[in-house]
């Protein structure tokens, strides 16, 4: 099986709205060796619109922004991988290496903010991939969005597991003095070596940490999402996570369970078979046991915690864990909408007279 540098997903199945595919037989004839490496294309997204709607109740909130689709961090488990083959793209390589930005994201989502009717309601930038993935750093699509809600004063949060949320640090802060931002570092392992393999292009696990440290001495309130937890890999450093995150100022503690929807669970497979073939099955098995006896259970109210009792074995854990280091499970503190000044129709602020 072919394995790229810097790259989680070993395989590149095909999308499975696709009709027709290509499968490659070995005739006998000469082949060029496979690269070990892939590199990245990145191409604009001609949105007409940037804010999206949910009404999920498993989600704790109603609108979110994603300022990128497909994510070069490359995380094997990634959720959001699936969403690829809507774009006729494979959640495997592809996924990680054609990647579509918002092209214009500052105006459309000025005129979104600017539309009669538009009504207050904190956004979130990052539900399903990364803000601040590596390409951020060039086309700052991110940073053009925070510039549009803290000049609006609109209510945002923001969930990464990149350091280079620190760029953005005078507009975090400003929007923090009027309780207008939460941030959310995602932390999967203390175990660099772990990290290299299971999410290789993001930060390190002592750079988060740091983000998490920054975040929380410039007043920006940070929480931190342990996810996914994924059994018999990563579940074991649930209290070692949680004793660092609290030491370094976080607020808040969360945690989703490893979902395995449509692909995934073959990508996820290939990987345990890849770096950790002793347990491979002992892991999958632990995952069907939480999840009703399949890779993935779809169900409101189990979805992001499954059921049965490793699951609750794990709840019960992570309930400990924070109530002895001080922190809260509940949600984040609650964001203000009275500071909102909308955009006139023609993209600048309208200010009170």
């Amino acid at each position: 099986m072919a394995s790229y540098k810097g790259r989680g997903a070993l395989d590149n199945p095909q999308p499975r709205f696709l009709s027709r595919g290509v499968d490659a037989v070995d005739d006998g004839w000469y082949r060029d060796e496979l690269p070990d490496s892939i590199a990245t294309q990145v191409r604009p997204e001609a949105a007409r619109s940037i804010i999206t709607r949910n009404d999920s109740p498993d989600i704790p909130f109603e609108q979110s922004i994603n300022p990128y689709r497909g994510c070069e961090h490359g995380c094997v488990y990634c959720y959001a991988r699936p969403s690829h083959a809507y774009m006729d793209l494979s959640p495997g390589i592809d996924f990680e290496t054609k990647i579509f930005y918002k092209a214009d994201a500052g105006r459309l989502l000025e005129q979104e903010l600017a539309a009669p009717g538009y009504k207050v309601k904190p956004i979130t930038i990052g539900a399903n991939t990364d803000p601040y993935q590596p390409l951020e750093r060039k086309l700052k699509v991110t940073r053009s969005l925070l510039e549009v809600l803290e000049r609006t004063r609109h209510p945002l949060s923001l969930i990464t597991k990149g350091a280079l949320i620190l760029r953005d640090l005078d507009l975090l802060r400003s929007l923090a003095r009027d309780q207008l931002v939460n941030v959310f570092v995602s932390i999967t392992s203390l175990d660099a070596e772990l990290k290299r393999t299971l999410e290789p292009r993001t930060a390190s696990p002592q750079a988060r940490l740091r983000v998490v440290r920054e975040l929380a001495a410039a007043g920006v309130p940070t929480g931190v999402l342990v996810a996914p937890v994924i059994p018999a890999v990563n579940d074991c450093e649930i209290e070692d996570i949680v004793a660092a995150v609290a030491a370094a100022g976080a607020m808040k503690a969360g945690y989703v369970l490893l979902r395995l929807p449509h692909e995934l669970k073959d990508l996820f497979r290939q990987w345990l078979d890849e770096h950790l073939p002793d347990r491979a099955e002992h892991v999958m098995s632990l995952i069907r046991s939480a999840r009703d006896g399949r890779a993935n259970d779809p169900r409101f109210g189990s979805r992001m915690v499954g059921s049965g009792p490793w699951a609750q074995l794990l709840r019960d854990r992570f309930a400990l864990a924070c109530k002895r280091h001080g922190l809260t499970m509940s949600r984040m503190r609650e964001l203000s909408s009275e500071h909102f000044r909308p955009p006139s129709r023609g993209g600048q602020i309208s200010l009170p007279l």
